[in-house]
């Protein structure tokens, strides 16, 4: 009888390593340490819960991490389709009701016959095959085994998590909707600045009062480059958030004219705030790039100081937390196993991905791989060519002395055989060739990727 497999952690990642292994036909305990033990950024006790923004990225395949939702539909991932049965409006990204969306895979997951939910910290990595996928807030515990474990400490950054208003709390007066450049729908609440506006509210958050770190993090922090909190962005310069989330090129409020006019070029705003849908009802939006570790009460503060938020109902503030993550160029194989302990794998940002599809895509190949050494067969690496491939390709080959977390982007892919121009062009070349060699790969191991394939 095959002995079930242990995956630590209910994140994106031990989801999906869960629903694979669970698919194989292998049984599988899923453990996840709350409501017994809480995090920092945790809300809920459901699974896959969506701490930061509640979008997986461009939705278009000729974009990095579209690319990477393309792949795992086309591998059956339980986590895209659940985002794309969840989805809300959000321009060209998809973007889904997070509450929904968790709470849609917590019952599937639980429902399986194959699969366990145990709630209850792990202190300590279990015999057997064991997926990894405690993601960023690993407990003390379980970190220090992990140490003992692979010999290494953990590398580290912060991660902040944006606020989210009452939609009915927004003024519509002031904020418009509209999309960049009329690309795709609408979707987005836009909260137009002049000048005075603007370098006033820089001002306040560059005198905010932040949240106290503890020392330990103190000593140890690196803010990761693509989640900078806003108030560091306007410690920068006075037009870094101008040329970041505040851009206010490419909009225009319908009810006022054509702002890229040149006729209106007056009436152009000199920074502009976005927000975006978070719920399929439009109650709830998320303020774009707005990561923060400011105290609560300066949040509300300063970000009322905003055109059309004025009295802005806030559901949740923005929070700040360490994030960890392994050394995987040393530790890892691009299987996603160690490199010296073959029968445990990890997943999902602990690994040293960014983002919330490379965390799902990390537990799709941690949990096939986990069932094929269950029930006797090799683990897979994936093509290089495709974003899956290449990132986990990316993350066990990098120089380990200089490795930071890394998001899906076509730089990892392996050249085109002929140079293409134009990048539009050149990004389509590389998805076109990515699906089509990973629908090679797939029918290949027909009839079943993880189970009896040979």
């Amino acid at each position: 009888m095959v002995q079930p497999i242990h995956v630590i952690g209910g994140g994106l990642a031990g989801t999906e390593a869960a629903w694979q292994i669970a698919i194989a036909g292998v049984p599988v305990i899923l453990h996840e340490m709350r409501p017994q033990k809480v995090s920092p950024a945790h809300h809920s006790e459901e699974l896959a819960e969506l701490v930061c923004s509640n979008s997986f990225g461009a939705q278009s395949s000729d974009r990095a991490a579209g690319l990477l939702h393309a792949e795992l539909r086309q591998l059956d991932s339980i986590v895209i389709a659940k985002a794309d049965e969840h989805s809300v409006p959000a321009g060209g990204a998809l973007a889904v009701d997070r509450g929904k969306f968790s709470h849609d895979l917590t019952k599937t997951l639980a429902e399986h016959p194959l699969i366990e939910l145990r709630r209850g910290e792990v202190e300590q990595i279990p015999p057997g095959i064991v997926v990894l996928a405690t993601g960023p807030l690993t407990s003390p515990q379980l970190a220090e085994d992990l140490q003992r474990f692979t010999g290494m400490e953990y590398l580290s950054f912060f991660d902040a998590a944006s606020p989210i208003v009452v939609g009915e709390s927004i003024n519509r007066d002031l904020a418009f909707l509209a999309s960049r450049y009329d690309k795709g729908d609408a979707d987005y609440l836009n909260c137009p600045m002049d000048r005075e506006q603007y370098l006033h509210f820089r001002q306040e958050l560059c005198i905010a009062e932040q949240a106290e770190l503890k020392d330990f993090e103190r000593e140890t922090a690196k803010f990761f480059e693509a989640c900078l909190p806003i108030e560091e962005l306007a410690q920068r310069g006075e037009d870094t958030m101008r040329y970041g989330p505040l851009k206010p090129v490419g909009l225009f409020d319908a009810r006022k004219g054509d702002f890229r006019a040149p006729e209106n070029k007056s009436r152009r705003p000199y920074a502009v705030v976005q927000l975006r849908q978070e719920d399929k009802a439009g109650q709830l939006w998320n303020m774009v790039g707005f990561q923060t570790n400011l105290r609560w009460g300066e949040q509300k503060r300063i970000f009322q100081m905003i055109p059309g938020l004025e009295n802005a109902e806030f559901v949740r503030l923005g929070v700040m937390h360490r994030n960890t993550f392994i050394n995987a160029p040393q530790l890892l194989q691009p299987s996603l196993q160690f490199k010296h302990h073959a029968t445990v794998l990890a997943a999902g940002q602990i690994i040293g991905t960014e983002g919330y599809t490379a965390a799902s895509a990390g537990g799709w190949l941690a949990g096939t791989n986990a069932a094929r050494l269950a029930l006797g067969k090799q683990p897979l690496t994936l093509p290089a060519t495709t974003m899956m491939g290449a990132l986990f390709e990316f993350i066990s080959s990098a120089a380990p002395k200089h490795f930071q977390p890394m998001p899906p982007n076509f730089g990892i892919l392996p050249p085109l055989p002929e140079k293409i121009k134009g990048k539009q062009e050149r990004y389509a070349a590389y998805r076109d060739r990515a699906l089509a060699d990973l629908a090679n790969w797939t029918a290949n191991l027909s009839p079943t990727l993880a189970g009896i394939a040979g």
